[in-house]
């Protein structure tokens, strides 16, 4: 699934971020705090960038079932997937894949893939009193991304009908 062009978009409390692969190359990527305010202006955002960018497939997450995040989020992650299913392109909602202790291992492996962005590793692992680093979405989207690309073809395939 690597040749499709692909959108993720993830939302955290108080930010957005977006990571645009094209062929398995990470192409573009980017963080909001503005747009992520309100579920209008993440949708403008986000149609902006479909609009922009062309994907073939654009990646929320799945908030059904062993969703972590807060009622707002949800309601802006449920915009986002809306908006996508109103486009010509191939929404899909993944479960937001756990396969490390933190998400700060993760993010790392991540950063080794595509080394473009290593520069928003954070410079050290939180402490459970302090804020999460606001580049962590990206890592996020960039994990919702690769549950797509690398995951079961017959996810997409199901969904192509």
């Amino acid at each position: 699934m690597e040749a499709l062009s692909v959108l993720a978009v993830a939302v955290a409390s108080g930010k957005a971020g977006y990571v645009f692969l094209q062929r398995g190359q990470l192409q573009d990527w980017g963080i909001t705090v503005k747009a992520a305010g309100s579920s209008a202006e993440l949708v403008g955002f986000a149609q902006g960038l479909i609009n922009e960018l062309r994907p073939d497939v654009v990646v929320t997450e799945d908030c059904t079932k062993n969703c972590r995040k807060g009622k707002e989020s949800k309601r802006l992650i449920q915009s986002l997937a809306e908006l996508a299913s109103h486009n010509s392109v191939l929404d899909v909602s993944v479960p937001r894949p756990r396969l490390f202790q933190s998400k700060y291992e993760e993010a790392q492996r991540l950063a080794k893939d595509h080394p473009e962005i290593a520069g928003y590793l954070p410079v050290q692992k939180r402490r459970i009193f302090d804020f999460e680093p606001r580049s962590m979405v990206l890592f996020e989207a960039l994990a919702l991304a690769q549950e797509v690309m690398k995951g079961p073809p017959t996810r997409l395939a199901a969904l192509m009908g």
